[in-house]
């Protein structure tokens, strides 16, 4: 997802929180396969070196987590300033947990 109304859209579905992030997810109108994610990482959580290599992590974690990820759904990852000095098996555990 790339347009700011996309991540709108998610912003009004269902939520759950985790530590290192908060996982938006929308049901899609269309008839497209497979899930799509956005990732969004505020400017409170560091200079764009830091942001920059969370959204790296959480990207390999969502490829990592592919299966989970439900058809026909949108999702939105908000990582929080935990992420930073979390653990990569932590930010997994996080995604995995907000995704059940």
């Amino acid at each position: 997802m790339k347009r700011r109304a996309e991540f709108k859209a998610v912003a009004k579905g269902h939520r759950a929180s985790r530590p290192c992030l908060t996982l938006q997810a929308r049901q899609r109108d269309c008839d497209a396969f497979g899930a799509r994610v956005g990732l969004t990482v505020t400017k409170k959580t560091g200079n764009s070196v830091v942001r920059s290599r969370i959204k790296r992590r959480f990207r390999a974690a969502c490829a990592d987590l592919a299966d989970a990820f439900e058809p026909h759904t949108e999702y939105v990852v908000v990582a929080r300033r935990a992420a930073q000095s979390a653990p990569y098996a932590g930010q997994i555990d996080d995604l995995r947990g907000a995704l059940n």
